[in-house]
């Protein structure tokens, strides 16, 4: 059997606008997936239905498929999207008559079911990661356009892939397999050198779309429409493996995948090759994603110029406190960011920054009342006083949180081109989820001599959050560097080099068959990204920072 050709047009709600247009004009495919939905997303569109009880969904999906509806139709190309979001049937009825008003016969299908908000009382939306079969289900039934909320991002690959090839609910290593596959297309051109440590290799600067060529064992190709930017690698293809996981066992609705099973290999000019992946049993529950306002916050930022810097921090400190003693938010956080340098040649490069965010339950206490106080400093504070913006009323902040409920709870409903609703069963297999068994990792390299340079010229580094929590995936790119990583970058050394982790736990899961370590950092996002807890609330740079701390590295490897 031919294999399955999936390609990718979108990684987040906001990404490219033509991505839809470009992949399907841009060689050959079977379908086209769309990721719209992130823990962030979810809020956004919480508030949107607090505003319009039809809103929730992807706006931005219906624009884009109203100029290439044709083209869909043209090319044979099904669509699986979670641009549904919060209202996967609101976006379904509206591509219905999108279809209609243009006259092209496409069918629409929808999957719902994972909405658990009315069992949260105090959540804005609290939504179940569902699998693939309601997508096989709306496929097997002749649906061209298949719209989803949330849905875990590999399940827009996988379910196609089941429906394709007839899998069923047991087949764990096929399952798994497309579930790598999907991960590597869910963000877009991140798989296709966007966002890469070594992004220099190559010409970026356009990145194309990625898509996978599941076959029926599901094994795959990773690789992208001919002439188009960006590049296709093990490197690019490792980096995005390692996006956003943890250890070796990754678990989803309808199968856990062992990363430790995953071996790449460079099957000519951007392909690459995903072979050996392992499935199990999924676990008895699913995630659910909670979404809930946590407050009020405001922020200031101070511009302090020239010399003292240190005293000039003091100062404005020391006069907000006493205004803010009056009436004390519940959370006051000051950052002082050095960005000033000695002898600058121009203003800014003489300047730093005084960063004051405030949290509360009240909009009053973190709002004007404290907007004004850091506005009436301006002629009675520090020489040369000025700030980035003025301060605002305080805007709400969310916090993201995750439970889990078991299988047989959630509805998971596929509602077929004919508006039938087909309930979804439960896996008939589970298997609670525990961490694998330590793995081997090499024999250290030979002592020799070291020179102090930064990790990222051996190593290669992509970072992210899920919830409070962030994971950074560090790869080496010869058997030699990793030889040396593995023993090196202990959870202790990296507590060392990223002083924000030196108080929260933090656990390391070496992946010996990608050559990578993967670490994840428990609570150093806070309560999420829309809590906006550092200055790098999703630590998309993480990795970077990593990558560019100083260690003392074996010469032979420089």
């Amino acid at each position: 059997m031919n294999p399955l050709r999936i390609g990718n047009f979108s990684g987040f709600y906001g990404d490219r606008f033509d991505a839809l247009r470009e992949m399907l004009t841009g060689g050959e495919l079977d379908v086209l997936t769309g990721d719209y939905l992130a823990e962030l997303t979810m809020l956004i569109l919480a508030r949107d239905r607090l505003k319009d009880p039809g809103a929730g969904y992807a706006r931005t999906f219906l624009r884009q498929l109203e100029g290439a509806l044709g083209l869909v139709q043209e090319r044979g190309v099904r669509i699986v999207t979670n641009a549904g979001g919060l209202n996967p049937a609101g976006l379904a009825a509206h591509l219905g008559e999108l279809v209609d008003r243009l006259g092209i016969p496409l069918r629409v299908a929808h999957v719902e079911g994972d909405d658990l908000t009315a069992g949260h009382p105090g959540a804005l939306a609290a939504h179940a990661y569902l699998g693939g079969f309601g997508i096989a289900a709306c496929l097997r039934a002749g649906a061209d356009i298949v719209v989803t909320g949330r849905v875990t991002d590999a399940a827009l690959a996988t379910g196609p892939a089941a429906a394709h090839f007839g899998w069923g609910p047991g087949e764990f290593d096929k399952l798994a397999g497309a579930v790598v596959a999907g991960h590597v297309l869910e963000c877009g051109t991140q798989a296709t050198g966007g966002n890469y440590a070594f992004f220099q290799e190559g010409d970026v600067r356009r990145p194309g779309f990625p898509l996978a060529e599941i076959h029926a064992d599901g094994g795959s190709v990773i690789t992208k429409h001919p002439g188009t930017g960006g590049f296709v690698d093990i490197g690019t293809v490792t980096a995005q493996l390692l996006y956003e996981t943890g250890g070796a066992r990754y678990a989803g609705p309808d199968v856990t995948a062992r990363l430790d099973s995953v071996r790449l290999r460079q099957d000519g000019p951007d392909r690459v090759r995903i072979e050996g992946v392992k499935g199990e049993a999924p676990p008895p529950t699913l995630k659910v994603g909670l979404n809930r306002l946590g407050g009020f916050r405001n922020e200031v930022v101070f511009v302090l110029t020239g010399l003292g810097i240190e005293a000039k921090a003091d100062l404005v400190k020391e006069q907000l406190a006493a205004e803010m003693a009056k009436s004390p938010p519940h959370e006051v956080r000051w950052d002082l960011v050095r960005t000033d340098r000695p002898d600058a040649g121009t203003e800014e490069t003489a300047s730093a920054l005084l960063r004051l965010v405030v949290r509360d339950p009240d909009q009053k206490v973190v709002g004007r009342a404290l907007s004004g106080a850091a506005i009436e400093l301006a002629l009675a504070s520090y020489p040369g006083f000025h700030v980035l913006a003025p301060p605002g009323k305080g805007d709400p902040y969310g916090i993201f949180e995750d439970t889990y409920v078991p299988q047989e709870e959630v509805p998971h409903t596929a509602v077929l081109p004919d508006g039938r609703p087909v309930r979804v069963p439960p896996p008939p297999e589970t298997r609670p989820l525990a961490e694998a068994p330590p793995a081997g990792l090499p024999a250290p390299l030979e002592h020799g001599a070291t020179r102090r340079a930064p990790l990222g010229l051996v190593a290669g580094a992509r970072s992210g959050d899920k919830g409070g929590n962030a994971n950074v995936g560090v790869w080496a790119r010869t058997d030699e560097a990793w030889r040396w990583l593995a023993h090196e970058l202990t959870v202790d050394r990296f507590r060392e080099l990223i002083p924000e982790s030196r108080e929260l736990p933090v656990t390391r899961h070496p992946l010996p068959g990608l050559r990578a370590l993967n670490f994840v950092v428990t609570g150093i996002l806070g309560a999420g990204v829309a809590s906006r807890h550092r200055f790098d609330p999703q630590a998309k740079a993480l990795g970077e920072w990593l990558r560019s701390r100083h260690l003392d590295i074996p010469e032979a490897l420089l």
